[in-house]
């Protein structure tokens, strides 16, 4: 069995999706429909940049989606692609809603454009911040956000469960600061403090949360052909009627992406085959499912392999 996934935030790089619209009709087909979609040219902003542009949060997460849907639809091209199921970390799941069938394209290219303007807006420049905690349990990491939240009723909680030894915290800055300390006088090995615009994933986040809600409520959305495992809940979903709520809350919860690759793998998934730009997503699954085949197709070049990995056996 094979499940789909989708990078999120991050993984943009200026060029990206260049030479598979230059290869590929289904792919120029996709920058097209997305340069259409939002009135301006996002393909040029992917293949030229500049990086600065690229990676303002509202066309960074337009610009990850259509790369990745339009690589997919390249490997299409090759033959079927035979997914039992569909998952996407943070903006990821939307790119995974396109490719089950359950969002049309053209409303989420629009719909992750509106989210990430709202994001940015949610919070002052300068005021939240992120971090990745490595070395230390998910539980004790939450523990310890917990008690510098408690202290002076700051905002500071687990962002992305990434993995058995990396949780990324998220929210006010000197909250974020402060946790990381307490992380690492509990064994954490580092306390990385990422470059963001935002602290997403926390209830700092509600204000976009709130404003995205009625953009999903315009959206139609439909069956997927197969489950997608969504953030939110770390299992599966087929149920249309559910996807804006747990979108709509996924602004401000966690990443579950731990439970998620778990959910996966005892549904009886053998095989993980992640499609955008970057490798982030296969190197976590390594940590966590280290007995699973693992994939990744991120350029043109790398078509051919992909289609091999997605219908063998190995």
């Amino acid at each position: 069995m094979l499940a789909l996934l989708f990078p999120g935030q991050g993984s943009q790089a200026v060029g990206m999706g260049r030479d598979v619209y230059e290869t590929s009709d289904a792919a120029r087909a996709v920058f097209d429909a997305a340069d259409a979609a939002l009135g301006f040219s996002l393909s040029r902003l992917c293949f030229e940049g500049p990086e600065e542009e690229l990676v303002r949060t509202e066309v960074q997460q337009p610009a990850i989606l259509t790369t990745s849907i339009a690589l997919l639809r390249a490997l299409e091209e090759r033959g079927p692609v035979p997914a039992t199921h569909f998952a996407g970390h943070s903006l990821g799941e939307y790119t995974a809603l396109v490719a089950s069938g359950a969002l049309d394209f053209e409303d989420a290219v629009r719909l992750v454009q509106a989210r990430g303007r709202f994001m940015q807006e949610a919070v002052p420049a300068g005021r939240g911040a992120m971090a990745a905690i490595l070395g230390l349990p998910p539980d004790e990491v939450a523990q310890a956000c917990q008690v510098v939240a408690s202290q002076g009723d700051r905002v500071v909680a687990p962002a992305n469960f990434n993995g058995p030894s990396q949780t990324v915290i998220s929210g006010d800055a000197a909250a974020v600061e402060a946790a990381c300390a307490r992380a690492r006088q509990e064994g954490a090995k580092r306390a990385v403090p990422l470059e963001v615009s935002a602290p997403f994933h926390c209830a700092m986040m509600a204000p976009a949360a709130q404003k995205l809600a009625l953009e999903l409520a315009r959206v139609r959305f439909k069956e997927p052909i197969a489950p997608v495992v969504t953030n939110v809940e770390a299992t599966a979903c087929t149920d249309p009627t559910r996807f804006p709520a747990l979108l709509e809350e996924q602004v401000t919860a966690p990443v579950r992406f731990t439970e998620m690759i778990e959910f996966l793998v005892g549904a009886g998934t053998e095989k993980f085959l992640e499609i955008g730009p970057g490798r982030v997503l296969v190197g976590l699954v390594a940590r966590i499912a280290r007995r699973t085949g693992r994939g990744s197709l991120g350029s043109a070049d790398e078509l051919e392999a992909a289609a091999e990995f997605a219908a063998g056996d190995r």
